[in-house]
């Protein structure tokens, strides 16, 4: 019995030691490496650091599960027509700059919302889709965000953003109200635009030593 209990412990001491042996070796390959190979990184020229405004739109498409339908990646023209569709060139490493946490993205329900900025710049669209998807894109499966918008009857108040609706989406003498947090939203969207160049390593290290 003994014998038989001291082969179990030495048993359960491989599988311990071989699951850390494991943990250890994923967390290089996934967490370390990356890190090393990254925290030197630059960000390109064009690219601006997001305003308050803009991280506090941010949060809003983060909370609202925004990243569950659509991604911010587009790919390159041997994995996919990305750029055929209009989403822009293949994304580099520099253009998450200042994205914490990364937003990539793992599902396309939506299309790819990394140059949307440069797509659709209209601060009255992105208020007006928010709201009801369907008045711009016919068949939209995108939900509305109705909670995001003030609804009701007379004039807005000043300073107040109004929302300017195709007709036949609001009843005569209603008006609809944008709330900061869906003003804050349409900041963050409108901010996708990387359609500035990009250089590779190599130009890069060529450019600063000239």
């Amino acid at each position: 019995m003994l014998k038989k209990k001291n082969g179990w412990e030495m048993d359960e001491v491989r599988i311990v030691g071989g699951a850390m042996v494991i943990l250890a070796f994923a967390t290089a390959l996934l967490v370390l490496i990356p890190y090393l190979l990254l925290k030197e990184i630059k960000a390109p020229d064009g690219l601006k650091p997001y305003t308050s405004q803009q991280l506090a739109g941010r949060q809003v498409y983060i909370e609202n599960g925004c990243v569950y339908c659509h991604s911010q990646q587009p790919r390159d023209p041997s994995l996919g027509p990305d750029g055929k569709r209009g989403w822009g060139r293949p994304s580099v490493a520099s253009d998450y700059k200042y994205d914490t946490p990364h937003l990539l993205g793992t599902m396309r329900t939506g299309p790819d919302l990394f140059n949307i900025g440069a797509r659709q710049p209209s601060k009255d669209w992105h208020l007006g889709h928010l709201y009801q998807p369907r008045a711009y894109t016919p068949g939209s499966i995108m939900p509305a965000y109705p909670f995001l918008f003030e609804v009701r009857n007379g004039p807005a108040k000043e300073g107040e953003e109004v929302v300017n609706l195709p007709p036949g989406y609001t009843k005569e003498g209603e008006v609809v109200i944008a709330k900061p947090q869906v003003l804050a939203l349409v900041q963050y969207l409108q901010s996708l635009n990387h359609t500035y160049p990009v250089l590779n390593s190599e130009a890069r290290e060529t450019r600063d030593r000239n």
